[in-house]
């Protein structure tokens, strides 16, 4: 009696899924309910990561296979489950704005009512059900109006993320040659704060370079400046380096502190080895800061006058000075005690000096 109870529940079930997305499992109309079977309209996923968050999409794939799906399969102006079988859900991994308005973080149950001219995105708090035959329009969560626009014809339903920028994407439903868009936006800085500090409470705040990367982060996006000066000054307490003082020397000069900065930079110069002086002078020139590089680069032999850096930094001071010959002697030593990976950077560079043209141009 019970099995016979259920097939009729699972014919009545297979013919209501029927009208609403592609074919029933069985060819008397019924779905399984207690086996894991082939289904024709195939799982899928769709996945996009927006700064550290992402967006996923979790949905069954109904096929046309040749038949009108809108206003058709899917009727205009009725609640439609935006794919087949359980729900279609769409989880956040953090706060999210959906066509400019605010949703929080978590995952829900996708619903959408079509129609020829404006589509309804429904975003609700049930995303647990089969389809949207029990959807309940009290459990919304957040319901956005978009435009639908003619695209590339699918046969199967397809969602795709598109125009991705920065801090956005675009979530699009495609099927027939119908395209569906929403955009999906999260606030990146504040996001990947919260997630850095996270970070820090585990094994990245550990090390000294966790807290430098966190400060460094901040730094370059000119945000969070007093706690990012607070995470360096950590970072010096569990490791006294060149690294982390010249961070703190930005970070002080980009609050407007001057002459903290400067006295910070002045210790962090006093920590360097002769690759990091080489390395941060060369970074001041390629930056445009020429007249600072060539103060910083006559160190680089007062810390180690054997290395072959030692020799690349007096190479390139002779070459400004219009010295070749004492360029070119600086050189041939570089490439001497240069690491083989570096030489064939090297030596073009001395087919320069011996042209006489300088090699800082």
């Amino acid at each position: 009696m019970r099995n016979t109870f259920r097939f009729l529940i699972g014919i009545s079930l297979g013919l209501a899924v029927c009208l609403t997305s592609a074919h029933a499992q069985f060819k008397n109309g019924s779905q399984a309910t207690e086996l894991n079977l082939p289904r024709l309209s195939q799982h899928g996923e769709a996945v996009q990561t927006i700064g550290i968050s992402t967006v996923t999409i979790n949905y069954s794939r109904p096929l046309a296979n040749g038949r009108e799906v809108w206003g058709k399969i899917v009727p205009y102006g009725k609640v439609w489950r935006a794919g087949a079988n359980e729900n279609t859900t769409i989880t956040f991994s953090d706060d999210a704005t959906i066509e400019g308005k605010p949703l929080p973080a978590g995952t829900y149950g996708l619903h959408m009512i079509p129609d020829k001219d404006q589509w309804t995105i429904i975003f609700s708090k049930n995303s647990t059900s089969w389809g949207s035959f029990s959807y309940d329009e009290k459990e919304d969560a957040l319901r956005v109006a978009v435009k639908p626009s003619t695209g590339e014809s699918f046969d199967t339903l397809t969602y795709t993320f598109d125009d991705v920028k920065p801090d956005s994407a675009l979530a699009t439903l495609r099927w027939e040659k119908v395209a569906v868009p929403f955009r999906v936006s999260f606030d990146v800085k504040a996001a990947t704060l919260k997630s850095i500090r996270n970070q820090l409470r585990s094994v990245g705040g550990f090390t000294w370079s966790g807290y430098d990367e966190a400060a460094n982060w901040c730094l370059d996006g000119n945000y969070n400046l007093e706690e990012a000066l607070k995470w360096e000054d950590t970072s010096i307490q569990g490791e006294d380096r060149f690294e982390n003082w010249e961070t703190k020397s930005r970070i002080l000069a980009a609050m407007g502190k001057k002459e903290d900065a400067d006295k910070a930079l002045a210790t962090a110069l006093g920590k360097a080895n002769a690759t990091q002086l080489y390395v941060y002078a060369r970074g001041l020139q390629r930056a445009g800061d020429a007249k600072r590089a060539f103060e910083i680069y006559p160190q680089v032999a007062q810390k180690d006058p054997n290395h072959w850096l030692s020799h690349l930094a007096q190479a390139r001071i002779a070459s400004k000075n219009g010295d070749f010959s004492a360029a070119s002697r600086e050189m041939k030593q570089a490439i001497a005690g240069a690491p083989d990976a570096n030489k064939p950077f090297l030596e073009p560079m001395l087919a320069k000096l011996d042209s006489k043209s300088d090699i800082n141009n």
